[in-house]
């Protein structure tokens, strides 16, 4: 809904999408809207990002996910 803004692709086919980027002179498709991580498996016949839940005591509010990676240890 407010567009993606990095995917980042593990090895085992498990991907991560940063969404909800606000960034001046940037059109926001949802501006009152918190950023989100999603998660999507590209092993899936039919793949969809499900949205991740996120720890309780992180400030949602203020969440702007500019980017994203993985550390695969």
């Amino acid at each position: 809904e407010a567009g993606s803004e990095d995917i980042d692709i593990l090895p085992n086919g498990l991907a991560f999408i940063s969404s909800g980027l606000k960034y001046p002179g940037l059109k926001s498709f949802a501006p009152d809207k918190p950023g989100e991580i999603f998660l999507m498996d590209l092993n899936e016949d039919n793949p969809r990002a499900v949205e991740m839940r996120i720890s309780r005591g992180f400030d949602l509010a203020s969440f702007n996910p500019h980017g994203i990676s993985t550390y695969v240890d």
